[in-house]
């Protein structure tokens, strides 16, 4: 298994089962341990999304949202640059886990806890490569109160084919796996006030993605 320096950048990318690159985010490595890898951005950090995405966040259409779903299972799409916006991230991942646990951040410090349901990580040279599963769950930043988020879209793309049922039967099995998680306060939330003090310091560079000529095999490249 790679195993990544702290600082060191590294790029997470959705990797759609017919092998094309749905998205890519640059994030810094914050600490990389047998039990999961922590990483970071802020915003400004580099990132690659479906050209669909970036329009619907433009535009606020929701509807462009289902159009970018329905590309995703014809398996054409294309990709536009982009950077992230609005908060610092600070995120855990697991390596055999069906959900990453993120902390998102403003400047009044943590606004709340966000569980992305996906695959468990492939490490590549340059990071790793995993694929979002649609559905979230929202954690208010004191770990009183939850909601799950994105349903109806997960139920899109389960029609659309784009969610198996065997990958249904693993994002159930994580959604309880979390649940009980927080319940007992495990994994980070068991330092639930050191996570909610961390902040990302100014004086780090934003990450980058890798420039084509330096991206690794499968790299899906473009013009800045």
């Amino acid at each position: 298994m790679n195993t990544f320096e702290t600082g060191e950048t590294v790029v997470r990318r959705d990797v759609h089962r017919r092998g094309r690159v749905w998205s890519e985010h640059a994030l810094r490595v914050i600490t990389d341990t047998g039990a999961a890898l922590v990483t970071a951005c802020a915003p400004g950090a580099q990132t690659l999304w479906p050209s669909l995405y970036a329009k619907a966040r433009a535009e606020g259409d929701q509807s462009v949202r289902t159009e970018a779903f329905e590309a995703m299972a014809t398996g054409e799409w294309e990709l536009a640059p982009g950077v992230w916006q609005e908060t610092e991230l600070l995120l855990w991942k697991p390596r055999s886990a069906w959900f990453s646990i993120n902390a998102f951040f403003t400047g009044a410090g943590l606004r709340n806890w966000y569980v992305n349901f996906e695959h468990p990580t492939r490490r590549t040279e340059t990071g790793f490569d995993t694929f979002d599963l649609t559905v979230d769950l929202v954690i208010d930043s004191d770990l009183s109160t939850w909601s799950w988020k994105d349903e109806d879209e997960y139920a899109h793309v389960r029609r659309l084919g784009i969610v198996t049922d065997t990958e249904h039967q693993a994002v159930e099995l994580a959604r309880a796996q979390v649940l009980a998680m927080l319940d007992e306060r495990a994994g980070p939330f068991a330092d639930a006030d050191g996570w909610a003090a961390w902040r990302w310091n100014p004086a780090w560079p934003l990450p980058c993605l890798p420039r084509p000529e330096e991206a690794g095999p499968g790299t899906v490249t473009a013009s800045w």
